[in-house]
């Protein structure tokens, strides 16, 4: 018997519902939706924090965002590895399913990257600060990994209809 994607989601959403428990994939999403979230909150906060007195674009931001970035990838791996060594069994099995779902979530995720790269190229043919510029890429990437982790957590709760 064959089943359509859509079917096989809407399944899979009412199984891991009665059964309450997340795929690996899954827990991959909120691990990218936390970790995308929680490094550009702390950057806020530390950028905020060195306005005593300056000019929102004379702080000193490079040095931080680089460092905001490569924590923020490397909890999402550390946090990933940790989650493969709770359930083995799952780590790294996905099925159709999953795959379309990881592929709707990054479409509709990257919706905030096209958004945010055209934001900064319109800011620096306004020839706005630097800071401006990269402050914009920054959101628009937080925004795209968090949108896409919801949509992905959605679809795997609620399941999704292909068009």
């Amino acid at each position: 018997m064959f089943y359509t994607v859509s079917e096989l989601a809407d399944t899979a959403a009412d199984e891991s519902n009665a059964e309450g428990s997340m795929s690996y994939e899954e827990k991959s999403a909120w691990i990218m939706g936390v970790t995308a979230v929680g490094s550009y909150l702390v950057y806020l906060a530390i950028v905020l924090g060195r306005m005593d007195g300056v000019a929102v674009h004379e702080v000193r931001y490079v040095g931080l965002l680089l460092w905001s970035i490569g924590i923020s990838v490397i909890a999402m791996i550390a946090l990933q590895i940790v989650v493969a060594i709770a359930s083995p069994k799952e780590a790294g099995k996905s099925d159709q399913r999953d795959k379309e779902i990881y592929r709707r979530g990054e479409y509709i995720g990257q919706s905030f990257v096209v958004v945010g790269g055209v934001g900064a190229l319109i800011m620096a043919m306004l020839e706005l600060e630097h800071f401006w510029i990269a402050n914009a890429l920054y959101l628009s990437f937080t925004l795209s990994g968090l949108l896409g982790s919801i949509a992905k957590v959605i679809a795997y709760r609620r399941g999704f209809h292909s068009w």
